[in-house]
């Protein structure tokens, strides 16, 4: 039984050309195939799925710093989706790569270690996507060192 039901709207403009509609005052993203199917006028289902995924995953890690009282702002995250063919020769997401940077050093953060063995567990977008596609967390400090 789900404790919420998010419901969208998409309604077709030309060819691949949707407008998804998001409900209230939010506003309308207009989505689009690349070409050759479509004109690439807006982000395509991939780079939606990416999105939801890298946006999730911030907003986990920072969810979690803040729990503890840390500031680590501002978080930039970049995700990379490799598509290729599966066994039937059909166009899938492979995996998806999402690397984190949190906008200071390391040492100005407390209980870091904590944060980072548990923060995935808490993204619904990544946990749901995860069951089907490989999906790997990177997390790196302002100062570029890897932290995971």
């Amino acid at each position: 039984m789900s404790d919420k039901t998010i419901q969208i709207e998409l309604v077709q403009q030309h060819d691949y050309r949707f407008d998804v509609h998001f409900g209230g005052d939010m506003p309308v993203v207009t989505t689009d195939e690349p070409a050759p199917l479509g004109t690439g006028l807006g982000p395509s289902p991939v780079q939606l799925l990416c999105a939801a995924v890298g946006n999730c995953l911030s907003d986990s890690l920072l969810f979690a710093l803040r729990k503890f009282k840390q500031a680590p702002d501002p978080i930039h995250c970049k995700v990379q989706a490799e598509v290729g063919r599966n066994a039937d020769n059909r166009l899938r997401v492979l995996k998806i790569t999402a690397t984190l940077t949190l906008g200071v050093p390391a040492a100005q953060l407390e209980h870091l270690d904590r944060v980072l063995e548990s923060f995935e567990q808490y993204c619904t977008v990544t946990q749901s996507v995860g069951q089907g596609i490989a999906i790997e967390a990177q997390v790196f400090d302002g100062i570029g060192q890897r932290l995971k």
